[in-house]
């Protein structure tokens, strides 16, 4: 009996077939409730989805952060914390909370950041 490839041709097929399977499974943001959420905390007034105002476009945040591991802690950390944000000015100052602090909606809000 033949067997498919090498063993190291077997392992990337399979890792590929994992990794097909947790991207398709992942659950997408509520964009909708993202952007409310968002609306609402005043998120658009520093931040545009593609444009840099005072702060960085969403894009780019998402950009910044892919292929990190802890992406989604540390962008849940920034929008919960209060910890101090940089302007292009220079000047730095205590990032606004997002209220409210609902767990499931700060989720959304950074799953559709990090999808942008």
């Amino acid at each position: 009996m033949k067997r498919f490839g090498t063993t190291a041709q077997r392992f990337a097929a399979l890792a590929m077939a994992m990794g097909f399977t947790f991207a398709v499974t992942a659950p997408a943001a509520d964009v909708e409730a993202a952007k409310a959420l968002a609306r609402q905390n005043n998120c658009f007034k520093c931040h545009g989805t593609d444009k840099d105002k005072d702060g960085p476009a969403f894009k780019s945040v998402a950009a910044k952060y892919k292929g990190t591991a802890d992406a989604e802690s540390k962008l849940t950390t920034h929008l919960t914390s209060g910890e101090m944000a940089k302007f292009p000015d220079g000047h730095s100052e205590a990032h606004k909370k997002v209220e409210p602090n609902d767990p499931a909606q700060v989720k959304n809000l950074v799953d559709w950041i990090l999808s942008l």
